[in-house]
């Protein structure tokens, strides 16, 4: 019987909510025919936006959304999805799938979106071919109260009072499909670019600088030296890949044992990511004023076959499920530093948390690991221990513990294991547990759920779980991930 300790006395800090984050991007069908429909579909929806879609995010209360990109933020320009919908520009998405983009889910219809699900925006700026005064101008449109042009637009537009706007990107991977440009030279132009973006009223920006690709260290440490005193957050970006060659990256389904650990061992390089660097922004900012925001994350598999490969549609499986497990465990860790997270994506693109197909849609396993790790959102990170056994080069378990401002805590353990059940006994330091329970997410490694079996893959209640003496007793599954709630 394995052991897991959790000390209550041990408070670590907060574990900032938005670190369970989603991004969307003009990218496939994540935003047309997955978040939108517009108003002449059948499809339930509510101006515009699916009602199944919406009331799914509501359900593990989504706290933050990215968009427009990704590549494609570094292509969009604003003013062209703004106004009457049959006088917006339309354009060829050039980076994913070559196909029309009408424009008709523009800023109000984004801002719309967040409101129906209760989630702060998070908007990506156009540095890579947009201007300082088009950036400049977009802030101005949703969050300035007053007398000006962009003011007014908004109003003709159909929006008389400003919108609340926190978190704001100032270019997307600058140093590739973003310009390809140099960390000084980005640097410098995030200067320049931030300058102009205004706090209006009430309303303060928590500006975002573009950081490193995966384990680029150089263009953190040239980014945080010339422009770190400039910004709110420093994204990073990490993609797991099985066989860790882009152009053949593996299969969403169907993979064998093999390549289930190495997609794990790949997935937990975010520990290293993450570690290292911290310890550079720590050299420049000592105080932890600059929050690691890791905006785009997950797997990304070859597309599925028959698909359009610019869509990046991909299915999801228990091993996503353990991949999103054993990440948001290590996001939880080091909330010191990690202050939001967006996984990619939300509908339809790489690891989703939604399919839809016409009227239909699919929870992933994904989904559901976030469902478990929801009551971590603002929540208190305690000390934890546990003790591991390796498994193809890969600690078998991972957990994460906190408590809530009413005083439960709540453990999350995943059993990376593919073929065997680990018996656990976790006791409790420094409060007295009273009532345990708890469920799981545990199914073969390559179950999924599709259209026609919706559901072969979902949370139930963990059963045969003791507490005794300040010690819980359970065992978790082969291929599983648990949450306990310990009151």
């Amino acid at each position: 019987m394995r052991k897991i300790i959790i000390n209550a006395l041990d408070r670590k800090g907060t574990i900032n909510k938005n670190i369970y984050g989603n991004f969307s991007e003009h990218l496939g069908r994540c935003i047309y025919n997955g978040l939108f429909v517009g108003e002449a579909s059948p499809i339930p929806k509510v101006n515009g936006m699916r009602t199944d879609v919406v009331e799914a995010l509501k359900n593990i209360h989504l706290p933050v959304l990215r968009w427009p990109g990704g590549c494609f933020a570094d292509e969009y320009h604003w003013k062209d999805g703004v106004g009457p919908k049959e006088s917006r520009k339309r354009m060829v998405n050039t980076h994913w799938g070559g196909v029309v983009e009408d424009n008709s889910f523009g800023t109000h219809e984004f801002m719309e979106l967040c409101r129906q699900v209760g989630c702060e925006p998070y908007v990506n700026g156009n540095v890579g071919s947009g201007t300082v005064q088009e950036l400049s101008e977009w802030v101005e449109y949703m969050t300035f109260d007053g007398v000006s042009p962009m003011a007014e637009l908004r109003e003709k537009n159909g929006q008389k009072e400003p919108w609340k706007l926190k978190y704001l990107g100032v270019g997307n991977e600058s140093w590739g499909c973003g310009g390809n440009m140099r960390p000084e030279y980005y640097a410098d132009l995030y200067r320049r670019y931030q300058t102009y973006c205004r706090n209006y009223g009430d309303n303060r920006l928590f500006k975002i600088a573009c950081g490193p690709n995966a384990g680029d260290y150089a263009w953190t440490e040239k980014v945080m030296e010339i422009a770190g005193n400039y910004m709110d957050g420093l994204s990073l970006h990490y993609y797991t890949l099985p066989t860790g060659d882009w152009s053949d990256k593996g299969a969403a389904t169907g993979f064998s044992k093999d390549e289930y650990y190495a997609t794990l061992k790949a997935a937990n390089c975010m520990e290293e990511l993450v570690t290292k660097h911290s310890q550079i922004m720590d050299k420049y900012d000592p105080a932890h004023k600059v929050g690691l925001i890791v905006d785009e994350w997950g797997t990304w598999y070859n597309v599925e076959p028959g698909t359009n490969p610019g869509f990046l549609y991909q299915q999801n499986t228990m091993r996503d499920a353990m991949v999103a497990a054993l990440t948001l465990n290590i996001f939880n860790r080091h909330c010191d530093r990690v202050v939001m997270a967006n996984i990619a994506q939300l509908v339809n693109v790489l690891q989703a948390v939604i399919l839809t197909e016409g009227d239909k849609m699919v929870l992933t396993p994904t989904y559901h690991v976030f469902d478990l790790y929801q009551h971590h959102q603002d929540a208190t990170l305690l000390g934890s221990f546990v003790e591991t056994q390796e498994v193809e080069g890969i600690a078998d378990l991972t957990v994460s513990a906190s408590e809530n401002s009413e005083g439960a805590i709540h453990i999350t353990a995943a059993n990376l294991n593919a073929g065997a059940d680990c018996p656990v006994e976790a006791e409790l330091f420094g409060k007295e547990a009273a009532n345990v329970t708890g469920r799981v997410l545990t199914g073969n490694m390559g179950d999924y759920n599709d259209f026609d079996h919706p559901n072969d893959v979902g949370i139930t209640e963990l059963t045969g779980i003791s507490l005794e003496n300040g010690k819980v007793r359970f065992t978790l599954p082969a291929c599983s991930v648990v949450e306990l709630t310990i009151q």
